[in-house]
């Protein structure tokens, strides 16, 4: 999507001589914002490469626009094209931002020397747990893995307690995959950091024998697939069911929602984050922008959107719709233990579910 110039715009104002040295300056003032740095001169507009749900990163934006008058052009797309995009741009990018679902792909462009440093400032508003350990990328919001399921064909009691159980033949059937999904790797990450690689690799071809031909190219299909009761139950994060049961009347919601044991592998707490472009053409208005994704503004925007995600940032209430996170109980797997992703994308590919 893409926003209109504001009318405030700098560049836009028609000055001469000191009268536009004035108005440029006073609007490095105003640009300071929460963090206290000189803003760029000129700043017309930043780009934001988003891999977000759209409609929360439109509601940030526009938030974000109406409080610093800077204008913010927003090009979406899948997080993995995104990702590869900077990589051939390399210097030569016109994002200032990137914005991702998963964490994995931020490390990749922090790994490859493409970001820059985020503000200290902006990195004490959230957790450190849940962001770059060198301060590359920022977290923003958490999603938790989840097990939906019809509950029409199963009871709550009859789920499993370990994900490790859902390769056991007695599921043979009734699941569903979305390996493609890299909302799905983390979780297979996770597997593998608890219990090894060949362990993990025999789980995995162990799901993929149960799931037989329901392999489907993302959530959503999975969610509504359960829902109808073409299959009986899938691994998710929590938001797909929200905004199923959001989308749905009480007579035609069959789905339900629950989790693994308490600290089992495959119960994960995992990031979406947000990161400056080493080579941005405006790095101040950049990290203004990051810097109101995890302010109180940004953050309580998270928490009213659409997307059902839990803000990070200390105070900020999650959408009712969802249980609080201080009820859930994921394991202690990190962002940092997920690194880059590659370990797991291979494990899927070892296991010939990509």
């Amino acid at each position: 999507m893409i926003f209109p110039r504001r009318p405030q715009s700098i560049r836009a104002r028609r000055v001469r001589g000191l009268a536009a040295l004035a108005v440029i300056v006073a609007g490095a003032v105003v640009l300071t914002g929460c963090s206290g740095s000189v803003a760029d001169p000129a700043v017309t507009t930043i780009v934001l490469y988003n891999a977000q749900h759209e409609q929360t990163t439109a509601a940030l934006v526009a938030a974000f626009e109406k409080q610093t008058g800077i204008d913010v052009r927003v090009d979406n797309d899948d997080e993995d094209v995104l990702t590869a995009k900077i990589e051939q741009e390399g210097s030569r990018s016109p994002a200032d931002v990137i914005f991702t679902e998963n964490s994995n792909w931020l490390q990749q462009l922090a790994d490859k020397g493409l970001l820059a440093q985020v503000r200290p400032s902006t990195l004490s508003a959230v957790p450190t747990a849940d962001s770059a350990a060198d301060g590359e990328w920022v977290g923003i919001s958490a999603r938790v893995s989840a097990i939906v399921y019809n509950m029409q064909k199963l009871k709550a009691s009859e789920l499993p307690t370990s994900v490790l159980d859902l390769a056991d033949p007695k599921w043979k059937g009734k699941i569903e995959l979305a390996p493609s999904e890299t909302d799905f790797w983390p979780v297979v990450s996770s597997v593998e950091d608890t219990y090894g690689h060949a362990k993990a690799l025999a789980w995995l071809k162990g799901l993929k024998a149960n799931a037989g031909a329901n392999i489907v190219p993302d959530n959503e299909t999975l969610v509504s697939d359960v829902n109808r009761g073409v299959t009986e139950l899938g691994i998710i994060n929590h938001y797909y069911y929200a905004r199923l049961k959001a989308e749905t009347s009480t007579a035609s919601l069959h789905a339900g929602l629950g989790y693994f044991a308490p600290k089992d592998a495959g119960y994960i707490k995992t990031i979406s984050g947000a990161a400056v472009l080493k080579s941005s053409h405006f790095p101040s208005a950049a990290q203004e922008l990051v810097a109101f994704l995890t302010s109180r503004a940004g953050q309580s925007t998270i928490a009213r959107g659409e997307s059902f995600e839990y803000p990070l940032r200390a105070g900020i209430t999650p959408n009712p719709a969802i249980a609080p996170l201080s009820e859930l109980s994921p394991s202690g797997f990190t962002a940092a233990e997920f690194g880059d992703g590659e370990k797991a994308k291979k494990l899927l590919q070892e296991a010939q579910l990509l």
